[in-house]
């Protein structure tokens, strides 16, 4: 039954959603770019992300579910974190948390027409990952942004699963609370690797899940038990995932 719903899915996928999906995302650029140029970068970041996540998930179909948005208080900022398993992924975060999400960009991707320009006006974090220092640096003038309910989201894994479990946490998203005096938010995706698996083209309608935690307190964390609190995270996160 899959294979069949791939063969009649392909001509839509190529003739109708890959246009559809680059058209949008230019669209959806220079809004976000006319809203942080004129009202604010969280309004460009809110509306244009927001808009486009929603727009594209429609258009795929993906349906989602959400479960804990009561965890959010959004005058809160927080260390969003999260497991990563497809480029869906990033419309789940967006386009249903509701929140002013900053993300940590590879600077490669400010290349790409309007929505790299977009990414920048609207606050998101363009490091230089091939200069430690200057990525560093560029990191820590981004830190005074990241109050008043904004918030930076990180996918601690470091890239998306080859193979659909949870691999091990990076320490950077922790690292970056502690300095910060921010709580860490986690969330768990379901169900993205079989709309759009890592490595592949092989899209398909589908239904996600994103299930938001309860807050964890960095409080009384330090560089000499971050481990504790990376594995505390990953905890959270796997105990609720589903193997894909």
């Amino acid at each position: 039954m899959r294979k069949l719903l791939w063969i009649l899915y392909q001509p839509y996928k190529w003739l109708i959603f890959t246009p559809l999906l680059g058209l949008s995302g230019m669209i959806f650029a220079i809004i976000a770019i006319v809203l942080a140029i004129t009202v604010s970068p969280k309004a460009g970041s809110l509306v244009g992300g927001i808009g486009w996540s929603r727009f594209s998930s429609f258009f795929t179909p993906m349906t989602v579910s959400v479960f804990g948005l009561e965890n959010i208080d959004r005058k809160q900022s927080y260390v969003v974190i999260s497991n990563h398993q497809s480029h869906y992924d990033i419309f789940v975060m967006y386009g249903w948390l509701k929140m002013d999400l900053k993300w940590v960009m590879k600077k490669e991707l400010r290349k790409i027409p309007f929505i790299g320009y977009a990414c920048e006006k609207v606050g998101h974090i363009i490091i230089d990952r091939s200069d430690r220092k200057k990525a560093i640096q560029e990191l820590n003038a981004a830190k005074k942004n990241i109050v008043n309910g904004t918030s930076v989201m990180f996918f601690p894994e470091g890239t998306r699963s080859k193979d659909g479990s949870i691999a091990p946490f990076k320490k950077g998203a922790f690292v970056l609370a502690l300095q910060l005096g921010l709580p860490i938010l986690p969330v768990t995706i379901n169900g993205t690797r079989k709309i759009l698996a890592s490595g592949t083209m092989n899209l398909l309608p589908g239904h996600a899940e994103a299930i938001v935690h309860p807050p964890i307190d960095t409080t009384g964390y330090t560089e000499n038990n971050l481990n504790e609190l990376i594995e505390h995270s990953r905890g959270i996160i796997s105990a609720s995932f589903k193997s894909q």
